[in-house]
């Protein structure tokens, strides 16, 4: 069995640190939404209510966090060219969006049958 610090290892080289921030600031550092009905108020030193408290930030309506199936090879061959474009510089290559550029470049007309 592997120690801990292997894992750890293993982890930081499978995951992009920009998308688990991402995922994790949006989804489990996000305070969840109060019911409509009630507005939450602030309350001053002695009790009082002051101010209504200030609404979370909308979130972006352009992009969606999504979960996908991969093969372990794909994951491999997709981590080895985000890590050979941030060797030639690319410092702000992730795997989204390394897969949003081979998107934009698909020729449906070229797809093979049995996909």
């Amino acid at each position: 069995m592997k120690s801990e610090g292997d894992l750890g290892g293993a982890a930081r080289a499978l995951l992009d640190r920009d998308e688990v921030e991402g995922v994790l600031s949006g989804a489990f550092y996000t305070p969840a939404e109060a019911p409509r009905s009630r507005a939450k108020t602030r309350t001053n030193g002695a009790g009082a209510a002051s101010e209504p408290a200030a609404a979370p930030p909308e979130r972006p309506q352009h992009y969606k966090v999504i979960c996908i199936s991969m093969y372990t090879e794909d994951l491999e061959r997709l981590d080895e060219m985000v890590s050979a474009l941030k060797a030639r510089g690319m410092t702000k290559a992730n795997r989204s969006a390394l897969i949003r550029h081979a998107l934009s470049q698909v020729d449906l007309d070229k797809i093979p049958k049995g996909i």
